[in-house]
């Protein structure tokens, strides 16, 4: 199939995903316009399998992000920058890594290694908002990765043995996808790129451990990141940290605390998927 013949195809099933997902909230007028980028980009140069893999991380994420939204909100929501409504930076910070692997992967390499590398970006940002949306909601006390001191819920760095187990169900989750997906042998694989870009049958199965150890690998850089040198802010009538740059939920203005101004969330977000990425395709050619 030409490749100007499946852009446009990706431009009109991620048109309508975004349209739907708009519609119901999950997603702002440019959050809409980021999905339809980054569908478009993977529809179009990966094929059906690697646009099902996002769809995938999109509906459960979405499933999850309203999973007990109220309480989430009493606990957490000051911490966060951004809500469970998705704008163009989060979309773009999830799915952006995955695009440019997808189009790498068709115009300049098509090797499964890169398969591999997109199945752990993807299980990176899957695993980060299982982690984040489930562990949130954890009983104990979450604790900062580098000093392992006790940190309020939200906490960018904080880590609960819960939200750990979801990290691993999060980036298993896109590899048995990808199992589900590949396995519709021929008819996926005549919609994107050359048959050079799969793995045979039998060495499907390593996609699993690609996925766990990417996701974790991944999602663990990004609590690295947010420990250390993430864009930190301090509300003084609070007297708390937070994500939110500008104004806290209580309307007061926030002043920088720590971390560089301009690593924010969404670019930690990104840098933690192409870790996951490089983790994956280090793992794939380790084991297979």
């Amino acid at each position: 199939m030409d490749l100007t013949i499946r852009l446009l195809l990706g431009i009109l099933l991620s048109g309508l995903i975004a349209f739907v997902a708009w519609r119901r909230a999950s997603l702002s007028a440019s959050g809409a316009l980021g999905a339809v980028i980054v569908g478009t980009a993977i529809f179009g140069f990966g094929g059906l399998a690697w646009g099902m893999l996002l769809i995938t991380f999109f509906v459960l994420s979405t499933l999850l992000s309203h999973y007990k939204e109220g309480l989430k909100e009493r606990i957490a929501a000051e911490k966060f920058d951004k809500g469970s409504v998705r704008d163009i930076g989060q979309a773009l910070a999830n799915g952006g890594a995955g695009a440019l692997i997808a189009a790498l992967a068709y115009l300049a390499y098509p090797d499964p290694v890169m398969l591999a590398a997109f199945v752990g970006a993807m299980a990176t940002v899957n695993a980060d908002t299982w982690a984040t949306e489930i562990g949130v909601l954890a009983r104990s006390e979450p604790r900062l990765l580098t000093t392992m001191q006790p940190v309020e819920p939200g906490t960018s760095g904080g880590v609960t043995g819960v939200g750990t187990l979801a990290t691993a169900a999060g980036g298993l989750a896109i590899g048995l996808s990808a199992l589900l997906f590949l396995g519709f042998d021929a008819p996926l694989r005549t919609v994107g790129l050359q048959a050079l870009a799969y793995p045979g049958a039998d060495r499907l199965i390593w996609l699993l451990p690609v996925s766990l150890l990417g996701g974790l690998a991944g999602s663990l850089f990004d609590s690295l990141l947010g420990a250390t040198i993430q864009s930190i802010y301090w509300c003084p009538t609070c007297q708390k940290e937070t994500e939110k740059h500008l104004l806290h939920t209580c309307g007061t203005p926030t002043q920088p605390a720590r971390g560089w101004r301009w690593l924010n969330n969404d670019l930690v977000n990104f840098s933690a998927s192409v870790v996951g990425a490089l983790i994956g395709a280090g793992v794939w050619l380790l084991l297979v």
